[in-house]
């Protein structure tokens, strides 16, 4: 197993840097649905004691991104599609209402942002960088968020999106709706700039509702990751 890694001294203590490592790798696919992993293996790849693993298995567990068998061991849990629709369907009502308060209040320093984020995800659409493509879309729609003073409004959703999320990057990988993800993204700047509300709110509504076109595909090309 190879895992993308990240500064240790980032993080206020091994255990959340070890269930940070995971947890992003996981929604990232390095480490895949229904894989088995063991405190053993993680503890000798991240080079940490057994401890703080065994923490960030527990807290994996109750984002439910692991599971735990009792004689069989630790298993990456399968992407359960329930999940996925119930985390689409709270970030589009989310979504929805951060954005209608954004067509009233959004600062013109989080427009440029805004700005400078697709510009970024066009360089990222013309070399096919899709993970760097991914975090920006998540920044994109956190700074909607930031930009009418709703920040915890992205909290929220990021503790709800972690199923979403793996089908969403593994839509990315398959190159699915990279041009429609942009457009849709550069008409929402446009309905905000405008102080298009009714806009604004269809535009979030036809985004979060892409990953239901991919599921059918997606399932029928990765069986194995879906429960």
């Amino acid at each position: 197993m190879i895992l993308e890694l990240d500064e240790r001294n980032k993080f206020a203590s091994t255990r959340d840097y070890v269930y940070t490592i995971l947890r992003e790798n996981i929604i990232s696919l390095k480490i895949e649905p229904g894989l088995n992993i063991s405190e053993k293996e993680i503890s000798d790849i991240l080079q940490v004691s057994r401890t703080p693993v065994r923490e960030a298995f527990v807290k994996l567990v109750q984002d439910e991104l692991l599971e735990v068998f009792p004689q069989r061991g630790s298993f990456v849990a399968l992407i359960d599609l329930k999940h996925v629709e119930e985390a689409r369907f709270i970030r589009e009502h989310l979504e929805k209402a951060a954005i209608e308060l954004a067509c009233s209040v959004f600062t013109p320093e989080h427009m440029q942002k805004l700005e400078f984020n697709i510009y970024m995800q066009k360089r990222c659409v013309e070399v096919k960088d899709y993970k760097k493509f991914f975090e920006l879309d998540e920044e994109f729609h956190e700074t909607i968020s930031e930009g009418c003073g709703k920040k915890r409004i992205w909290n929220i959703i990021q503790q709800m999106n972690v199923h979403l999320n793996r089908v969403r990057m593994l839509s990315l990988t398959e190159k699915h709706n990279w041009d429609t993800i942009l457009q849709q993204h550069e008409d929402m700047i446009l309905a905000i700039r405008e102080k298009n509300a009714n806009k604004a709110k269809t535009l979030i509504t036809e985004h979060l509702t892409l990953v239901n076109e991919d599921q059918g595909k997606l399932k029928e090309a990765y069986p194995m990751y879906f429960k």
